[in-house]
């Protein structure tokens, strides 16, 4: 029987092509799925790279087309599916052979799978993979999580596969267990924000200024050129300016608003808080996502509220949104990278924010122009722990916050909804105010329920003079 020095497990679209891509590289990969038409079929379609690919139509005959140390990619459905494949693999494998996890697994689950398989001698690998059904067949952004010796023995294939910046791989290890996905977990949280403050501009433009979905392309495209040149820039310039085949109007305008989740950006946001954080711009992605569901009842509230815009303003110009928007952008990076410094010292990982950030550069799907910038400046050490405070981008911010302030208030004026680009400005409002209010908030904590508070001239467990108030705690 051939000899494969990796497997994988699940053919659908994502695994059949990274699969396919392995074997492109050069590797020799046995591929199996439970349905074993759905094998003949991939490796009959596989052309020249089919000499490469060892089919198996039992997990008996996968295992064995392995060398040892065993190296297999599980890539189906997330939770269930991945335990259920596990569980069937497990008792086949001989201690020192690793699983491998490429899906978009929570980062708990990859912890809870890590521990167990330890336990039986099995290494488990949590692998982010981002870049879609394109970046896995020729070149995802990777990050991986889990023993970093076992990682080791396949790095040669994995960096192999990754896209490339200036010739340099696109996959890092960032920690033990479930460093890797929850990485990736928050880059999906930066992709909704990065994704929903394109979209509040598109809103700006179109509902504001009359543009159409063909001009506010073209701008998007101008701008992909400039500091803003990123990949959903670029594909939204290029959604924007795309026809229907079917009636010829704009691509956007035959599309139902209601946009999916599958549940990173939840998570990130539900994990960020459980961290003590807060990342206003991912939390406010997922909220209009979550309201665009409500189709009927957004119809219903129009009917009922009509447009009680004022418009005391004029429109901002184009130069104005990019800069708000680069503003935007920087501080939901800025807040995702605090959600990673936070996780990777609650869990002990060691999180390389600058592997992160170069991770990014390509195959992925927040891949931008400031992501070297970034990596540069973490490198150089983030005063306070904060991306916007480095020099480069703090002098970003100065330019930029004006503008985001302005189209802020426009928007509010004129009734059009931007909660990311608020959120972004609420933020910043709150990073440049050296007293807040929550003096406030403390006190009222302290007079209901006797939380105690800290003075401003010394002394912590204080209590005010309010002490024997009829509490309501």
């Amino acid at each position: 029987m051939s000899h494969a020095r990796i497997g994988l497990v699940g053919l659908g679209v994502m695994g059949a092509n990274l699969s396919l891509n392995i074997a492109d590289h050069g590797f020799p990969i046995a591929v199996y799925n439970r349905t074993g038409a759905v094998t003949d079929a991939f490796v009959a379609s596989a052309g020249d790279l089919a000499e490469r690919l060892v089919p198996a139509q039992t997990y008996e005959d996968f295992v064995a087309s392995l060398s040892k140390p065993r190296a297999i990619i599980i890539m189906v459905k997330a939770g269930g599916p991945v335990d259920a494949v596990i569980a069937d693999l497990g008792p086949l494998l001989d201690e020192g052979d690793m699983i491998i996890d490429a899906g978009n697994a929570n980062f708990h689950d990859t912890r809870r799978r890590e521990a167990a398989l330890r336990e039986k001698g099995l290494n488990f690998i949590g692998m982010g993979v981002s870049g879609g059904e394109e970046g896995a067949r020729h070149g995802p952004s990777i990050m991986v999580g889990g023993n970093k010796a076992s990682y080791e023995v396949i790095r040669d294939i994995i960096e192999a596969i990754s896209a490339k910046h200036d010739g340099q791989p696109c996959a890092a290890h960032f920690g033990p267990d479930g460093a890797g996905h929850f990485v990736k977990t928050v880059h999906n949280g930066i992709e909704y924000a990065d994704m929903q403050m394109i979209a509040e501009v598109y809103g700006v433009l179109r509902d504001g200024a009359g543009r159409t979905p063909s001009e506010i392309g073209a701008l998007f495209e101008a701008w992909d050129k400039g500091p803003l040149k990123s990949y959903l820039v670029e594909i939204s310039g290029k959604v924007l300016q795309t026809a229907d085949p079917k009636t010829g109007q704009p691509m956007v305008d035959v599309i139902v608003d209601t946009a999916g989740q599958k549940g990173t950006g939840r998570w990130t946001a539900i994990e960020a808080i459980t961290l003590g954080q807060s990342p206003s711009t991912i939390e406010a992605a997922v909220a209009a996502r979550s309201w665009s569901s409500e189709k009927a009842t957004r119809e219903a509230g129009q009917a009922l509220f009509g447009d009680d815009a004022v418009e005391t303003m004029p429109m901002p110009s184009d130069a104005t949104l990019e800069k708000a928007l680069l503003a935007a952008k920087l501080i939901a990076y800025d807040q995702g990278f605090k959600i990673l410094i936070a996780a990777s010292s609650t869990y002990d990982w060691g999180i390389d924010l600058a592997a992160a950030a170069e991770v990014w550069r390509e195959g992925c799907i927040i891949r931008s122009a400031l992501l070297d910038d970034m990596a540069q400046a973490i490198r150089a050490g983030l005063p306070h722990d904060q991306l916007i405070f480095a020099p480069t981008f703090a002098d970003m911010i100065r330019e930029g916050a004006p503008a985001l302030r302005r189209v802020v208030a426009y928007a509010a004026l004129k009734g059009l909804p931007i909660p990311a680009f608020a959120n972004a400005l609420a933020y910043f409002d709150t990073m440049r105010q050296g007293r807040g209010t929550t003096d406030l908030v403390q006190a009222q904590r302290d007079f209901f329920g006797a939380h105690g508070f800290e003075r401003v001239d010394g002394g912590a467990g204080q209590h005010g003079p309010w002490a024997g108030t009829v509490s309501h705690s």
